[in-house]
């Protein structure tokens, strides 16, 4: 019961949020150019700043073992290998395929990881989880942005395309996080709270403008995606990792990094880089609302049986 408290705990806000915003957009305080002009300053100033901050504090762990690195590397190329191999052969649309890849391998872990992680294991664990996140961060991004250019029906060549994914602002924000980390440059109290207060405004802007543009009347349009994304993302993924971890000895707080890792809703951010790259954001919003919607019983879940077997 702990355990389903803490998830709902850690989603109800961000559902609400959503819910926040539905309704203010119902009422007419947004309107749609406020939501499209407020989910171009998340995208281009907000979430950057707060990637840098997530890296900056997690203060790249020397702890932690080149195996649960390179393993989980492994594990996000490998689903990101799978999608593209599978995803194109069975969606003929362009604008969704993107999307759904995105959806699937690209996890809620900024915003869940390190809290998650904490709550399991408290302060032990959190060596492996910041780590990754400041790994694999950059990586979800980075991956992020070849995938929807490429799915794009507004075509860019290779030159753009390698413009697009250096100049991505979420890739700056994370690289620049990881050269002041791995560098130990400290930045001035001053500066260190501008920054954490410009991040926290973030999550709560996106989600709201996020709830403003959900179309649920539409999502029976989308519903056999939907399902396909959600189960997977929220199900099938995470058990599949959890098996392979197992199988090369993870136990306790780096199991639970790589279980952070995978087990939460599809990222906030991936609606705000589909409208982006001219996807089907609808489709994405849709997605994050959903799986948002249903994570806390497949967190309760697996922590429940992951507990009760031993292995946390």
């Amino acid at each position: 019961m702990e355990n389903l408290i803490f998830s709902l705990n850690v989603v109800a806000p961000i559902f609400l949020l959503m819910v926040l915003g539905a309704f203010l957009k119902k009422i007419k305080i947004f309107d749609e150019e406020f939501l499209i002009k407020a989910n171009s300053f998340a995208f281009k100033a907000l979430f950057p700043v707060l990637l840098f901050n997530n890296i900056y504090k997690s203060k790249l762990s020397s702890e932690v073992n080149i195996k649960l690195i390179v393993f989980a590397v492994v594990v996000v190329f490998a689903i990101i290998g799978i999608t593209l191999l599978t995803v194109p052969r069975l969606e003929k649309d362009n604008r969704n395929r993107g999307v759904i890849i995105q959806g699937l391998y690209r996890s809620n872990f900024v915003l869940f990881g390190v809290s998650l992680s904490q709550n399991l294991f408290g302060s032990e664990g959190l060596g492996a989880v910041t780590t990754l996140v400041a790994i694999i961060i950059p990586i979800y991004n980075f991956m992020a942005v070849i995938i929807l250019d490429m799915y794009s029906n507004d075509k860019s060549d290779i030159k753009d395309n390698f413009i697009n994914i250096i100049t991505n602002p979420l890739i700056v924000g994370s690289v620049i996080g990881i050269l002041v980390s791995v560098l130990q440059i400290k930045l001035p109290i001053f500066v260190e709270k501008t920054i954490n207060d410009v991040s926290n405004m973030a999550t709560p802007l996106a989600l709201m403008a996020l709830g403003g543009e959900i179309k649920v009347q539409n999502i029976h349009n989308n519903l056999k995606y939907i399902a396909v994304v959600t189960t997977g993302r929220l199900i099938v993924i995470p058990a599949a990792v959890i098996l392979a971890a197992l199988s090369f000895g993870f136990r306790g707080p780096e199991l639970g990094a790589l279980f952070s890792m995978v087990a939460p809703s599809v990222a906030v951010s991936s609606y705000t880089m589909a409208q982006q790259y001219d996807c089907n954001y609808e489709l994405a919003g849709q997605l994050v609302f959903v799986s948002t919607m249903f994570s806390p019983f497949t967190i309760f879940m697996f922590i429940f049986v992951m507990k009760t077997v031993g292995l946390f």
